[in-house]
């Protein structure tokens, strides 16, 4: 919805670095990253090669093939002419093999722009590749190549990079200022005057937290309903509509990700109802042992759905804990039971 250009210059001053820097950029659902790659591909010229790994990660011998293709006309693989890889290993191999030695069409290096990096982890299932996403890594450390990584999953990635040697810079995509936030309704076109575009932009911001997506349905909704982000967003959390969709898709992604999801769907409960709460709290609202309560809310800040700070657990996203609270009963809330929770949240929001 609205270019960074702090964070193109970042990225792309670690890729002009001597010798370059791989950044890995982290943000969550909807924060920008897939637009980000996109405007690089634009911008780096014929030898950039876009791989969205979540679409491709089926298989290894299927991924190599799929590289291969997003290869032809941009770059040579090396050894392309190898007979066909006869297990997932040899192809998983290969693909490695082919993100390192790659060349430009005039024997230059390579920019892969690597979408939902992580995704590599997929193919740990297959035999004889358990180590598959340390293998990846270190195919790009000495490689002449240049890499762009993104990943939606903070905590995950953190930890998997902990103590990864090499040319690793983490970029992490922050939430819309106020001001871009402001940019963003002038460029939908909100009509009104400069201060009530500025109150409006207020309201915005603190409705959404400033995560673009959200902003975007938002403000959408918002100029579709006369201006009111209020009205706007209690219409959008009607079962089916955007915002609702856009909560949904966030949250069953990353419970797709984690173990145990029904017991974690519990815990999303409990706080959607009240937060921040302690271990001890939680356990007892869930009628579990503290150690089961402990190992279940790892798993949800291990997908960056909750986050915990002096003990007490709350979630990451505000407005998706809304979704939660909105669309956790047994049947979908009617007009009246969304007015007044969003008009709660809103005043929360507002007071924050």
């Amino acid at each position: 919805m609205t270019a960074r250009p702090a964070t193109e210059r970042r990225v792309l001053a670690a890729l002009d670095a001597t010798p370059p820097r791989v950044p890995v950029v982290v943000g969550g659902c909807g924060s920008g990253r897939t637009s980000l790659l996109q405007r690089l591909r634009e911008r780096l010229g014929s030898a950039t090669v876009l791989v969205d790994l979540e679409r491709v990660a089926t298989t290894p011998e299927r991924c190599l093939s799929s590289v291969l293709g997003a290869l032809r006309g941009h770059a040579e693989s090396r050894g392309g002419g190898e007979s066909a890889p006869v297990t997932p290993r040899a192809a998983f191999d290969r693909l490695c093999r082919l993100f390192a030695l790659a060349q430009g069409a005039g024997g230059g290096s390579v920019t892969f722009l690597i979408d939902e990096m992580l995704e590599i982890r997929t193919f740990e299932s297959f035999p004889g590749l358990r180590d598959a996403f340390a293998l990846f890594r270190r195919s790009l450390c000495d490689s002449p190549n240049r890499f762009v990584l993104t990943t939606r999953f903070a905590a995950r990635t953190v930890r998997l990079f902990r103590d990864a040697p090499g040319p690793f810079e983490f970029v992490h995509l922050p939430p819309l200022t106020p001001a871009e936030v402001r940019a963003a309704l002038a460029d939908l076109g909100l009509d009104g005057a400069e201060h009530r575009r500025r109150d409006t932009a207020g309201l915005v911001h603190a409705l959404t937290g400033g995560r673009p997506r959200y902003v975007r349905l938002l403000a959408e909704a918002a100029a579709a309903r006369g201006g009111d982000p209020v009205d706007a967003l209690a219409a959008g959390m009607r079962p089916g509509a955007h915002l609702a969709t856009a909560c949904r898709l966030s949250c069953e992604t990353r419970l797709h990700r984690a173990r145990g999801r029904g017991a974690l769907r519990a815990i999303l409960h409990v706080l959607a109802a009240d937060e921040p709460l302690t271990l001890t709290e939680i356990a007892g609202r869930l009628e579990r042992t503290p150690g089961a309560a402990r190992d279940y809310l790892a798993s949800l800040e291990d997908v960056d759905l909750i986050e915990a700070s002096r003990k007490r657990y709350r979630y990451v996203d505000p407005l998706l804990r809304l979704w939660v609270r909105l669309h956790g009963q047994e049947a979908p809330p009617d007009d009246d039971t969304l007015s007044r929770g969003v008009r709660e949240y809103a005043a929360a929001r507002v007071a924050l």
